[in-house]
């Protein structure tokens, strides 16, 4: 038998980025990374490979902050007695455009939220802003260049360009991972399931899909 209970906890953490020189990269793109031949996270989405190391992404963005979106502890009722594990959610980014999801597990705290930040680390993405607002119209970075949407489960988060000035209109969960990315003025809604989980990759996936986008043509 398993019993779960959840509480949401707030409050931003700057993440300590590992030292260079220490740091002995097993995957080639680790290496290319410790190098300099790789200097940005786009580099590596622009080569299509999967970031296996998370120092990787110390090494190329050393202004990351973390949020717990949620943590949770499960119950397992077994014959030896109940045992328990917490299960953490958190959400990672440089305000600047680079943002991730992670999850983690753990029978202590603080180990589930290191494995959370790791994971979230190798689900980096890079997000492109502009103003798509009729209502704006200006040549910043602000906002969103176009609507577009997000699902992870039943959950689906829409997100549409809004004017200077609005802020983030959408739910904590959702506005927590849009603060990370760098994205001050948005439009939001949610249909389906109000996992927390499943809502911040929602929001992911769908700031994901701008870079599925072609560029206008001049």
């Amino acid at each position: 038998m398993i019993f779960m209970a959840g509480r949401k906890k707030s409050g931003t953490e700057k993440l300590k980025p590992i030292e260079k020189e220490s740091w002995d990269p097993k995957t080639e793109l680790g290496k290319m990374a410790k190098s300099g031949e790789i200097t940005s996270l786009e580099d590596i989405l622009n080569l299509g490979k999967p970031i296996l190391e998370p120092e990787i992404i110390d090494v190329l963005l050393p202004d990351l902050e973390s949020d717990t979106l949620e943590v949770r502890t499960t119950q397992r009722v077994t014959d030896s007695g109940k045992r328990t594990k917490f299960r953490v959610a958190v959400v990672i980014g440089d305000r600047k455009g680079h943002v991730g999801v992670g999850v983690g597990k753990s029978e202590e705290l603080k180990p589930a939220m290191e494995y959370a930040v790791r994971n979230a680390k190798k689900c980096m993405i890079s997000v492109k802003t502009g103003c798509g607002s009729w209502e704006c119209r200006c040549s910043g970075q602000h906002s969103l260049p176009r609507k577009i949407e997000g699902k992870e489960g039943s959950t689906v988060v829409t997100l549409k360009p809004a004017p200077k000035g609005l802020g983030l209109a959408s739910n904590d969960i959702v506005k927590k991972v849009l603060g990370m990315a760098g994205v001050k003025d948005v439009w939001s809604s949610t249909t389906g399931g109000s996992n927390t989980y499943n809502m911040a990759m929602a929001t992911l996936k769908a700031l994901d899909n701008l870079n599925l986008l072609k560029p206008a043509p001049e």
